[in-house]
């Protein structure tokens, strides 16, 4: 189905993998388009609980493909500004998806694929990862994975890194936020099980609305109107049959029926 990526699942659980190992997962127009349709297809399928993304080989993604960017020095700037839309549309297709998306990152992410970290959710990353945001040193700039890696290390921290291309370690990552878990690279695959499960155990359409609530509160100010907003949300959710299935599980000391063990 993809000549790019590779789709595992099991029980709730989608695994997407960049599956060009032999250029570091490097990014092209056919892996960002075959990533755009991945996304939306496992975020339309009721049936995926949680999304996992990673890389085969021993690079997350190194950015862009040397090739591909030789092709886009000749381009016009309305061809650069096709293929930068896709690229920005599929990052925000990987930002908005409705359900929790984790990141497995075993070695570099470097340009979009530290933007594909930071449009996760979570991001799990091995001892041996390192992360950079380069485009300066090529006389570009981050511009479409700005937003996520921004919003995932605040503007402060964004001031170094956009404009030194400065190499961070994964301890850093973990400092800065980027990472929210670092672990030995044999440790790896258990802790994104471990977070997958502990995903797998909230109710699918409450951590649809906990993202909305992120995006949506995110900055506001505390006015009267964003209480009645948050009251509104939870008064919501509470009349639903999944709130209703929720509590009932909790007070019976039983699993509630969406619940799926990885």
């Amino acid at each position: 189905m993809f000549r790019t990526l590779q789709l595992d699942r099991r029980e709730g659980l989608a695994t997407v993998w960049m599956n060009r190992p032999e250029v570091h997962n490097a990014f092209d127009d056919t892996l960002i388009a075959e990533l755009t349709e991945a996304l939306l297809m496992l975020d339309s399928d009721v049936e995926v609980r949680v999304v996992v993304l990673g890389g085969r080989g021993e690079s997350f993604c190194a950015g862009a493909d040397l090739n591909w960017m030789k092709r886009a020095a000749g381009y016009s700037e309305a061809e650069n500004l096709r293929d930068a839309r896709a690229l920005a549309e599929m990052l925000r297709s990987l930002a908005l998806m409705s359900k929790p998306t984790l990141a497995r990152v075993q070695g570099a992410a470097i340009g979009g694929g530290l933007g594909l970290v930071a449009g996760c959710d979570i991001a799990v990353a091995s001892t041996r990862a390192s992360f950079a945001t380069s485009e300066v040193r090529l006389g570009l700039i981050p511009a479409t994975i700005g937003p996520y890696v921004i919003a995932a290390i605040g503007e402060r921290q964004a001031r170094r890194y956009f404009l030194t291309g400065e190499r961070i370690s994964a301890s850093r990552a973990l400092e800065i936020g980027l990472a929210h878990e670092v672990t030995e690279a044999e440790r790896l695959d258990a802790t994104v099980a471990s977070i997958a499960d502990a995903l797998i155990a909230g109710g699918p359409q409450a951590q649809t609305a906990a993202k909305h609530l992120i995006q949506d509160i995110t900055g506001r100010p505390l006015t009267a109107e964003l209480a009645e907003d948050t009251a509104c949300r939870i008064a919501g959710l509470r009349a639903t049959p999944e709130a209703g299935e929720g509590i009932r599980a909790f007070l019976q000391k039983q699993p509630p029926a969406w619940r799926v063990k990885c």
